[in-house]
């Protein structure tokens, strides 16, 4: 009967929406402990920065041009990243940007580009990345989800649609996938401070953040770094084989009180 082996020694990474926020600090956290990482995003140079910095530090990593709402251009990142790299036995899906907005006033066809981006895109990148593995009987695939998906948010209707939609792929996914040795997996990060939604109107984002505290989906103003998510992508894809992190959420603690406080 087969049975799971060990990670191999070396275990190439593509990082999708590499250019800032998470994808950077998961790229710059996996490529110091050792994994050879590929950066991918539309802005490439972005990612070329990044990657210099990696190599700088002893790393080993590449940018490729990646859009992932073109399929030609995924299956194309795929294949860059592989003949510079090696087989690919991680791959993370990050890439996303968000537009806002109530739901009724939202033009469909901006409501529509937020599911091409973080849900199609997704699954394109998905189908691209994931027949290899499955051939050699390994892989990790990390799909970056949100807390919307358990704890929708107004003014984010395509946001939080998109993102449910990751939750059901995953849960469809892992049981397509059991028995081939390859894991997928879904990180629910809380509100983190990376670049998504800081172009935002000033005003549009004083009404949403007043229907957030209206539902009480603003307990706090902490927010966590991209590196806290960093943290978690890198417990999910080390561990042994033979087991499966399925589902990792991740949020920001609340003010840390005094003992003082802590009696009123």
């Amino acid at each position: 009967m087969p049975r799971f082996g060990p990670h191999p020694v070396r275990r190439p990474v593509l990082i999708a929406g590499a250019s800032s926020g998470i994808g950077a600090a998961t790229a710059q956290l996996l490529g110091a402990a050792g994994y050879p990482v590929a950066l991918g995003a539309r802005r490439v140079e972005k990612c070329q920065e990044t990657a210099e910095q990696i190599s700088a530090a002893g790393g080993e990593a590449v940018a490729v041009p990646l859009d992932v709402t073109d399929t030609a251009s995924v299956l194309e990142a795929v294949a860059k990243s592989q003949a510079a790299l090696g087989a690919l036995e991680v791959v993370i899906s990050g890439a996303g940007d968000l537009a806002v907005g109530r739901a009724h006033e939202m033009d469909s066809a901006a409501w529509a580009e937020q599911i091409d981006i973080h849900l199609v895109g997704a699954h394109r990148l998905y189908r691209a990345a994931v027949p290899d593995m499955i051939t050699r009987r390994r892989g990790d695939f990390i799909f970056i989800g949100s807390d919307v998906a358990i704890r929708p948010r107004p003014w984010s209707s395509a946001y939080v649609a998109a993102k449910t939609g990751i939750e059901g792929l995953v849960a469809t996914a892992q049981m397509e996938l059991e028995g081939t040795g390859v894991r997928a997996s879904v990180i629910r990060p809380g509100q983190t401070l990376t670049g998504m939604g800081m172009n935002l109107d000033p005003t549009e984002t004083e009404a949403m953040l007043g229907d957030w505290v209206r539902f009480g989906l603003a307990r706090h103003g902490n927010f966590m770094t991209p590196d806290n998510v960093a943290q978690a992508v890198s417990s999910v894809i080390a561990m042994p084989p033979g087991a499966h992190i399925r589902v990792l959420e991740v949020e920001a603690e609340g003010k840390l009180t005094t003992i003082e406080e802590e009696r009123r």
